[in-house]
């Protein structure tokens, strides 16, 4: 074999281990179950999901978000998959966060939302106008935003690359409501510790 070759062929082998070694294999089936440890009694409905049903008669007044995880879809389980629905009454905002264990795909069904993403960098990649039938990728792990600037309740569905939902983590609630001290707050953010008490107190109350 040429020598010249051998440097292509280590790194073709090193780009085929990588591909054979990413994500866990899909299991086709759940689990046995742990009381018969067999799978004969799974029936479609072991596969149905009805729990986002009712959203779809209801009229929110604050941003609302149901889900289907791994949590509230046990048959989830090994598939690498979840969903959830986001509705927005005009106006409402879902605030800055990341999703440390998925990326996300956004699909408007409904209305007109701004949505973006800020990378390590800190440059932000935005859409300010994204209407029905657009969709929007948020890379694993970076800090998002989505927000209603139409008229009327927009509706979007998120699909995540985890069964769990890919987790979720609040930017402002890590911040201000998570017993960080005053001073480190108002130091960071160049402020005194009357304006970080104030913010903890909205961002606290908008928790609840």
């Amino acid at each position: 074999m040429s020598l010249k070759l051998f440097p292509f062929l280590l790194s073709s082998f090193a780009i085929l281990q990588l591909s054979i070694s990413g994500d866990p294999d899909i299991l086709p089936l759940p689990p046995p179950n742990p009381t018969n440890n067999n799978n004969n009694n799974i029936t479609g409905d072991h596969f149905t999901f009805t729990g986002i049903r009712p959203l779809f008669h209801q009229r929110p007044t604050t941003l609302t978000i149901s889900t289907a995880t791994l949590a509230e879809f046990p048959s989830l389980a090994g598939q690498g998959v979840s969903y959830a629905v986001l509705q927005f009454p005009s106006g409402a905002a879902n605030p800055p966060h990341t999703h440390p264990r998925a990326s996300e795909l956004l699909l408007v069904a409904r209305g007109v939302l701004e949505v973006g993403f800020v990378d390590t960098a800190n440059n932000l990649y935005a859409q300010r106008r994204l209407r029905s039938g657009d969709a929007f990728v948020f890379p694993k792990g970076l800090v998002h935003f989505q927000r209603n600037v139409g008229r009327k309740t927009a509706v979007a569905f998120s699909a995540f690359g985890s069964a769990s939902g890919g987790g979720m983590i609040s930017i402002p609630a890590a911040v201000f409501a998570s017993g960080i001290d005053d001073d480190v707050l108002a130091r960071g953010f160049r402020t005194d510790e009357d304006t970080v008490r104030g913010i903890k107190a909205g961002v606290m109350g908008y928790s609840r």
